[in-house]
């Protein structure tokens, strides 16, 4: 996350929310991310979804660590700088993303809300991942969060590089399914 914010490149859906919110309240990066974490596994109770110790940690382990890391990284403008920095980030969220699913302690929030979605109306993950995204994306750039080329990138990569990542990153016997989680399934373990 906090290489994609330093390459300025554009951001994912979530975070250009995240950075949209940020401009408008007095609060770092990290702490907006952890509010909306937080929120959002509110909306989990409605849909029955149960957190797993991988999602309250996630709420709060994503938000220190990005605002850390924006202290110790510097702000980029040489161009391929920042083209390295985008691409590391979107590597490095793909790798954690299959280390985090992977554990099967449950999904993050905003994976969680999706598959709690999902559950409920029966309709495609596709459709639920796509609508919830399109919706974050809007309201982020809407509040002056950073939609760019990198946002495209990493809505065209994301998806292979977790699909590519999570079956090597699965711990067998940790509540996903015998051959770990599937791109059929969203690469998620089923919501409980």
């Amino acid at each position: 996350m906090a290489l994609m914010l330093r390459a300025d490149l554009g951001l994912d859906p979530w975070d250009a929310f995240h950075q949209g919110i940020a401009t408008h309240v007095p609060w770092s990066f990290g702490t907006v991310t952890i509010v909306v974490g937080a929120a959002v596994l509110l909306l989990w109770i409605p849909l029955r979804q149960r957190p797993g110790l991988g999602t309250l940690s996630n709420v709060v382990v994503i938000g220190v660590a990005v605002d850390a890391s924006l202290w110790l990284l510097p702000t980029m403008t040489w161009t391929p700088g920042r083209w390295t920095f985008l691409i590391a980030g979107i590597l490095l969220n793909g790798v954690a993303g299959g280390c985090y699913i992977g554990a099967g302690l449950g999904p993050g929030p905003r994976d969680g809300l999706m598959t709690g979605v999902v559950a409920k109306t029966g309709w495609s993950i596709r459709l639920v991942r796509t609508g919830i995204e399109l919706a974050v994306l809007a309201i982020g750039w809407l509040l002056g969060g950073t939609v760019g080329i990198g946002t495209v990138l990493y809505a065209i990569s994301i998806g292979p590089v977790v699909h590519v990542t999570l079956p090597l990153l699965t711990v067998h016997g940790s509540g996903a399914s015998e051959n770990g989680p599937s791109a059929d399934d969203g690469g998620l373990p089923a919501a409980a």
